[in-house]
């Protein structure tokens, strides 16, 4: 029940509709009776600042920022953790008293979900993401924090690729194709995948048994390089781990509580696969 001392929090990025936050995120909150409420809102390109302005105006008790908003909402708040400062984007708003802080939980959210399924450590493994965008960059960074002995970045715009492999400090480095084959960990961080008829973000016959190779596109569940994958006997690993425990890190900041990720999990699920079910 929405009652006149429910905290309100929101996604804001454009386009916005498809966006499975409010499912994850309300969930949450249902199974804790947390007194919040989240919802989508659909904020054009070039007002994410103002809509970081509003949120603080209105009493917020905090923000999920999506593309186009996360560089401005970086400058947009009035303090940043360290991650989200190196990144210069900021996926998450919280309240510290009366400052906004601009956080990034992408790394994190990659690190948990992997943790939980398929039970990866990252440590000492040699690891490749393919796209140097921001979800790549933030995976870099968070995999070279965790211990990765190597990280190596391939991307279609060799300078991109040279600034995202810098967060990785002295394990980051700039790959080749043939890195695929050795790697322990291979990452695809690039849209590729999302729209049928994409080519493979990396060569098929590179994948090998022994290897976990993780797609951060979340639909379809099994995208075409998770299929190869599967098939010549690597383990996959699809993007919705990333997108809730992203949110959970959210849900950590904002109400202080334990996520309960089960239940933001099977609630993800439940829409995917209505989204999926023809008809």
């Amino acid at each position: 029940m929405i009652t006149g001392a429910t905290r309100l929090a929101a996604v804001i990025g454009s386009p916005i509709r498809h966006s499975l936050s409010p499912t994850i995120l309300n969930a949450a909150f249902a199974a804790t009776d947390a007194d919040w409420a989240f919802v989508a809102l659909e904020v054009a390109g070039g007002q994410g600042a103002a809509a970081v302005h509003a949120a603080r105006t209105l009493g917020f008790g905090g923000l999920s920022v999506t593309m186009p908003h996360k560089a401005a909402a970086c400058a947009a708040v009035d303090a940043t953790t360290a991650v989200a400062a190196e990144l210069g984007a900021v996926n998450c708003v919280y309240r510290d008293g009366d400052v906004f802080v601009g956080d990034n939980t992408d790394g994190d959210g990659f690190l948990d979900g992997l943790r939980r399924d398929p039970g990866l450590d990252v440590s000492g493994l040699r690891c490749v993401v393919v796209g140097a965008g921001g979800a790549g960059r933030a995976v870099v960074r968070a995999l070279s924090t965790a211990g990765a002995a190597d990280v190596a970045v391939l991307n279609r715009t060799p300078d991109r690729a040279v600034r995202a492999a810098a967060l990785a400090g002295s394990a980051g480095r700039v790959g080749d194709t043939a890195d695929v084959a050795a790697a322990d960990l291979v990452v695809n961080a690039t849209s590729l995948g999302m729209v049928a008829g994409d080519p493979l973000p990396v060569d098929p016959e590179s994948l090998h048994a022994g290897q976990v190779v993780a797609d951060l596109v979340y639909t379809p569940a099994v995208t075409p390089l998770l299929g190869e994958a599967r098939a010549r006997g690597a383990t996959a690993v699809g993007g919705l781990g990333m997108l809730v425990h992203q949110a959970a890190h959210a849900y950590r900041r904002w109400t202080g509580g334990d996520p309960p990720i089960d239940a933001m999990t099977t609630a993800a699920r439940h829409v995917l696969a209505r989204r999926q079910t023809p008809g």
